[in-house]
């Protein structure tokens, strides 16, 4: 029978870009934390940092095609978010959009890390545009199939109730992650929800996480203390440049959510993906990683 949560021993022996990988002390969690790249490269001999930030139900392996690309001209750090992959902590610990933003900002005090550029994947922009406010930082953003604004409708009081619920639910998160393990499921509940056709890699390593119950708990918790309202109302204060890339494909977040989000950051654009889905990063690393590198270098800071 498969542990509640990942283990590092058993499932990260072959973790995508495990050479990279540390554990980190930091906001009450031990963080599973990648830091890849030179180690110095402007003439203060330090090199610029890259940020990057994964969605809910995710883990490091998302950026596992594009970190290695990034690296060729970055310090490329990524992590496991609370509750997710490898990261554990304290469960009294809040895990609202302002607690684990506070959280992620006490690690990066700690790793002595002031981010050049943050790239975030869905829930996980939200995360890098909250860290951006409560920081007061105009350095670039680059929002991959960005989850920014509440659900419309009675679906934005509806879905936080029903993660609640859900969480609630011991048996829940269990049913899951065994129906995950079924050969074959992970791919497909995947290609349902997202539009993506990722790799059999990837698809198995969605299969790995989604088979332990603690890896899917801490995905449904995340889910149920979302509220993004005060997020949005907070948007037209951002004065990061941000670029906001959305797939053609995408099943997860319409193009009007994409849109509106876009028309309330001050310095923003919007490209879509033809083709790709809600992974569009994971469907064509190099793509994501060329628009990445582009934008940065068309607003790097001075």
């Amino acid at each position: 029978m498969s542990s509640r949560y990942p283990d590092w021993a058993k499932d990260g022996v072959d973790w995508p870009n495990r050479p990279a990988s540390r554990f980190v002390d930091a906001a009450h969690y031990r963080w599973h934390v990648q830091d890849m790249g030179p180690a110095k490269g402007d003439a203060e001999g330090r090199a610029p940092v890259c940020l990057l930030i994964h969605g809910t139900g995710a883990a490091t392996h998302s950026w596992r095609g594009v970190m290695p690309l990034l690296a060729e001209h970055w310090r490329v750090i990524a992590i496991d978010l609370p509750g997710h992959g490898f990261t554990r902590g304290s469960f009294a610990r809040s895990v609202t959009l302002p607690a684990m933003t506070a959280s992620l900002g006490e690690l990066l005090d700690v790793l002595d890390v002031n981010p050049d550029l943050i790239v975030g994947h869905s829930a996980g922009v939200a995360i890098a545009a909250q860290l951006l406010l409560d920081r007061n930082l105009a350095i670039p953003l680059v929002g991959l199939t960005p989850a920014l604004l509440p659900f419309p409708g009675i679906a934005a009081r509806l879905f936080p109730t029903l993660a609640r619920i859900l969480f609630t639910n011991p048996f829940v998160s269990i049913i899951f992650s065994r129906l995950a393990a079924r050969p074959g499921e992970t791919r497909r509940f995947l290609e349902r929800s997202t539009g993506s056709r990722i790799d059999a890699d990837g698809a198995q390593l969605y299969q790995r996480l989604f088979s332990h119950s603690g890896h899917c708990d801490g995905a449904i918790r995340m889910m149920a203390n979302w509220q993004l309202e005060p997020l949005r109302d907070a948007l037209p204060r951002l004065r990061s440049p941000t670029l906001l890339l959305w797939g053609g494909r995408d099943n997860a977040i319409p193009p009007s959510a994409v849109a509106g989000a876009a028309s309330l950051i001050p310095d923003c654009e919007a490209r879509e993906l033809p083709g790709l889905g809600h992974l569009a990063h994971e469907e064509d690393p190099a793509l994501a990683a060329s628009l990445i590198g582009e934008f940065a270098q068309n607003h790097a800071t001075t």
